[in-house]
């Protein structure tokens, strides 16, 4: 067996008298345990105090779901219906967002409404969605199914800003916190932000409220994600500094208005970097905050988790070490941005420009070879 199936990942390694060491098994898998010959001499021994792992908050939810349904189905249990327990989720108050993987054998249909109700309960939730795929629309809009409950309107708090989306219509993605919590510590007082792809206001709100913009100009072409923008500017008191434009930012009207761009889009916003030059103040310029995936060889594995509510999905876990040394491919890239943006701006304006690179930050990894970065790109004109 593989040893995420053999292992309870609710406890952890521990010695115990005579300098040995105990293994968490979980119980239902003794009988399938098969230990090589060079573990031996080893023997069964019952703790009764186990001493719980980091991931036990996380995983005794996953555990007495698994136990409660075992239950239900009785001799309907098979290795199928134990491979398509959910590993991850997400909360958003009372509502739990599954993962899209989760409880597609048919078997699952016999159960009926009980099914829901049963996980809703063991969870600690009123409401239940499950993920699919994202939709090939442009939008990136998800495709979430209510399970149970009458509607996806959810509110999650980040940093003490309050979002409010429905999940069966937008998507939130709590991977990008260590952006916003950074975008929220910028010294913005007295400047106009331009966002290019707003959202439901992931960074706009940031931005206003916490690092001091004087104004922002929120630009998003998703009607259900100018709806949340919409209440959650309201939400958090800024919507007097705050003009959404709902249509293409590639179409946008505004020029020399901005201080700052946030360019938030991946795997590329470079479709945005023409508009994003045009908006900057044409007399001093501004800073970009460009957002990219960029690949990078990695030679270890990355993003693994444990069962329980998936708070910072595929987050880079050596981000210490990401972030003490910037990547040759990471620079190389920023590099050759800030020449083309140089470019753009010189070809714009008719003199040239000079961009200079602040700042390259890791948000997170995509296993194996890609990460999300964002690039601070000053821009300014050259003196006459």
């Amino acid at each position: 067996l593989e040893k995420e199936q053999l292992l309870d990942g609710c406890y952890r390694l521990q010695r115990v008298p005579g300098g040995r060491v105990a293994l968490p098994v979980l119980e239902e898998k003794l009988y399938q345990l098969r230990l090589p010959w060079e573990m031996m001499p080893c023997g069964l021994v019952q703790i009764q105090n186990p001493v719980p792992s980091k991931a036990a908050r996380q995983c005794m939810p996953a555990q007495k779901l698994r136990h409660e349904l075992r239950r239900l189905l009785g001799e309907s249990w098979s290795e199928e219906l134990e491979r398509d327990l959910p590993r991850t989720w997400q909360r958003h108050g009372d509502l739990i967002l599954l993962s899209e993987d989760s409880f597609r054998a048919a078997p699952w249909e016999k159960l009926g409404p009980v099914l829901w109700e049963t996980v809703a309960s063991v969870l600690g939730a009123q409401r239940l969605a499950r993920r699919g795929r994202v939709l090939p629309d442009g939008m990136r809009s998800p495709s979430v199914t209510l399970l149970l409950g009458q509607d996806g309107w959810v509110e999650h708090v980040d940093n003490g800003i309050r979002y409010t989306f429905d999940v069966t219509k937008c998507m939130f993605s709590p991977g990008n916190i260590t952006e916003k919590l950074r975008v929220a510590s910028l010294p913005c007082s007295g400047e106009v932000l331009v966002d290019l792809y707003a959202g439901i206001g992931y960074f706009t709100l940031p931005y206003l409220v916490h690092a001091a913009a004087a104004f922002a100009h929120a630009c998003e072409w998703n009607s259900h994600a100018v709806e949340a923008l919409q209440r959650n500017l309201v939400l958090n008191g800024v919507q007097d500094r705050c003009r959404i434009h709902h249509g293409d930012s590639r179409q946008l009207e505004l020029r020399d208005v901005a201080d700052r761009v946030n360019l938030g889009l991946i795997p590329s916003s470079e479709e945005g970097w023409p508009v994003a030059c045009r908006v900057l103040k044409k007399d001093r310029g501004g800073v970009l905050h460009i957002h990219h995936n960029v690949e990078t060889p990695v030679q270890r594995a990355e993003g693994a988790g444990f069962d329980g509510e998936a708070q910072h999905p595929m987050e880079d876990s050596g981000k210490e070490t990401v972030k003490a040394r910037i990547r040759p491919e990471w620079q190389r890239w920023a590099e050759a941005t800030a020449a083309r943006i140089q470019g753009l701006l010189a070809e714009l304006h008719g003199q040239q420009w000079n961009t200079s690179i602040l700042h390259i930050e890791p948000v997170k990894s995509y296993a194996p070879h890609v990460h999300h970065i964002v690039l601070d790109l000053e821009c300014r004109p050259t003196l006459p």
